[in-house]
């Protein structure tokens, strides 16, 4: 145990590719750590996998108790309380179960024709452009907000719009008030037009459940939206952004996958989701406990604030042989880079196939793919919850 309770968020990583020293040590040491945050409430750091995956799958860490009133001042990215990411059951069975159908594996699958087309039309337009070309601007941004805006239904003409709404809300709250109560009002309104011509989507099957079958009140449908626009594209942009990263870092790494593309996507993909670092402080999400619990040793009262840290637990030795080695055909490989238990990512099977068409996309149609700046110039934006590069500027050889 500590002798005194540590500042979080912990000294920043020394890379992008790897967490914090103080959090690997804290997870040989001191796995349940007392810290306090930045507001001065106390909370317990929780790094190795074993003790990670019992918060994520145990109902007495609550995220519903975490934005509410007892719950922490402020969470590390702030994320509306009433989507489902801030929702314990029944009510967050409810409303995913509303949800569930749109992500199921066989759907995911009818769409990787449509998603490989589109991530062919895209490269088709940046051959046409000058380089350097920004992928950022024109292949890891479009991409999973085309994808989730045509499961949503989105108008095509509102599409762009998308990545303003999610930044705002995806950023701290208290600082822009006014900007995150527009995107909300922004994105009603477009409830509004679809249930004024309602489609084959998802939006349109939920205001159908809202309107029709009372499941849903009106800020649940609109809570429930931004929280699948979030969830369906934030996140995979910053993989495919930081799987080129990281895959141009272990060059015999590239290689292999690049020798049997179609037989290493899939495992490779999973290997990137354990290995890539997509939060600086390592920690998303914050419980609240609900009662008295055991945890590592550690004797937590009931309301406790804990901060399960995903990257700490997806580098635990006592997981993974070697850990902080990339190895694209590990396997097993029961990473939590998309969580566990009821709040398992929704759209984990959408995210895998979106990255292995988007790398397979990229290496084939684009033989000799290299970025153009260095670590050391890379600039991330400020202010949000995973970690977002501005602008990756690329090239290749024909």
């Amino acid at each position: 145990m500590t002798e005194a309770p540590l500042s979080f968020p912990l000294a920043a990583p020394p890379t992008i590719y790897h967490p914090s020293p103080q959090l690997i040590e804290l997870q040989d040491k001191c796995p349940v750590a007392p810290v306090v945050m930045s507001d001065g409430s106390p909370a317990w750091l929780v790094s190795r996998y074993a003790d990670v995956k019992r918060i994520l799958t145990d109902n007495r860490f609550s995220r519903a108790a975490a934005g509410g009133a007892d719950g922490p001042p402020q969470e590390l990215g702030a994320l509306e309380t009433e989507s489902l990411i801030g929702m314990d059951p029944p009510e967050h069975t409810r409303l995913r179960r509303l949800v569930a159908r749109t992500f199921t594996a066989r759907r995911v699958e009818e769409l990787r024709p449509w998603v490989a087309g589109l991530v062919d039309q895209l490269i088709d337009r940046m051959t046409t452009l000058p380089r350097p070309v920004d992928l950022v601007e024109h292949f890891s941004t479009p991409l999973p907000v085309e994808v989730i805006s045509e499961l949503l239904g989105i108008p095509e003409a509102d599409r762009h719009k998308c990545k303003t709404w999610s930044d705002t809300m995806m950023g701290d709250w208290r600082q822009d008030p006014e900007g995150t109560r527009d995107a909300l009002d922004s994105f009603a309104r477009l409830i509004d037009a679809r249930r004024a011509d309602p489609g084959d989507d998802l939006i349109s099957a939920l205001i159908q459940a809202s309107d029709a079958e009372d499941k849903l009140t009106e800020h649940e449908l609109v809570s429930l939206c931004v929280g699948v626009l979030i969830g369906g594209h934030e996140t995979t942009t910053n993989q495919i952004n930081m799987a080129l990263l990281t895959l141009f870092r272990h060059p015999d790494q590239l290689a292999r996958l690049l020798a049997d593309l179609d037989n290493g996507l899939a495992p490779a993909v999973e290997e990137l989701t354990r290995f890539i670092q997509l939060g600086e402080t390592g920690v998303m999400l914050p419980r609240v406990t609900t009662e008295p619990v055991e945890l590592g040793g550690v004797d937590l009262p009931a309301g406790s604030v804990v901060l399960p840290a995903f990257v700490a637990a997806n580098r635990d030795p006592a997981a993974y042989p070697d850990p902080d080695r990339l190895d694209l055909t590990r396997s097993p490989n029961p990473h939590l880079g998309f969580g566990a238990g009821v709040h398992h990512c929704l759209g984990a099977q959408l995210a895998r196939m979106e990255l292995q068409e988007a790398l397979r996309g990229l290496f084939t149609r684009l033989p000799g793919l290299r970025i153009t700046v260095t670590d050391s110039e890379l600039r991330f934006k400020q202010g949000l919850a995973v970690r977002c590069v501005e602008s990756l500027p690329v090239t290749w050889s024909v």
